[in-house]
């Protein structure tokens, strides 16, 4: 293996009174993936779940935080040195209000667009150079609170789109890390385009 391995952090809350809500799509998506990969998510000495996994001669080091959202840059700070892995070989996959539901955007760099994960991990790196794997979870009804929708559980016919999601998300992961991050927003930000007319 010659490549950096490619550290792939979800976002979310811990806690079971977070678990399936919309704002816990980046941390369901790297477990849908380990899943899929044959590994499981555990403890190291650090403030996050990791598993490790190597595709094509690649490794993967798949990450959950532990700590809340508003704290993931503590987390990711701490991955990155302890993994000694460079933020270009970082991904952060997280929920979007701003993208439509189920609707998926690669990224190699940006802004936080308000998201308090991103901020704080771009704080602690003191950089937004860093890939990231947007979900997008759409906005909420005008009468509702952004933060109760954030926070609030998915159902039904939302629930499957998110789920096919967050399964697309670990794709498009794989993809990242055979590809690299331009051929995979060339393969996966044109696909979504192209579902997204054939909607219309």
């Amino acid at each position: 293996m010659t490549a950096d391995p490619l550290l792939v952090i979800g976002l979310g809350n811990p806690g079971g009174e977070y678990e399936g809500t919309r704002h816990n799509v980046g941390a369901e998506a790297v477990a849908m993936l380990a899943h899929r990969l044959g590994v499981k998510l555990g403890a190291y000495r650090g403030p996050a779940w990791v598993a490790h996994k190597v595709v094509e001669e690649r490794e993967l080091i798949l990450a959950r935080p532990k700590t809340f959202m508003n704290d993931s840059g503590v987390a990711g700070a701490r991955l990155a040195r302890d993994f000694k892995v460079p933020l270009a070989a970082v991904v952060v996959v997280y929920d979007e209000l701003d993208l439509k539901l189920g609707r998926l955007r690669i990224r190699s760099r940006g802004g936080t667009a308000g998201h308090n994960g991103l901020r704080s991990l771009q704080a602690h790196w003191r950089s937004q150079e860093f890939p990231r794997v947007r979900i997008g979870i759409g906005r909420p009804p005008a009468a509702k609170d952004p933060i109760d929708y954030v926070l609030g559980r998915p159902s039904g016919p939302e629930l499957e789109v998110l789920e096919r999601a967050c399964a697309r998300a670990g794709e498009a992961i794989l993809a990242i890390a055979s590809a690299g991050v331009e051929q995979a927003m060339t393969e996966y930000n044109r696909q979504e385009s192209e579902d997204r007319s054939d909607d219309g």
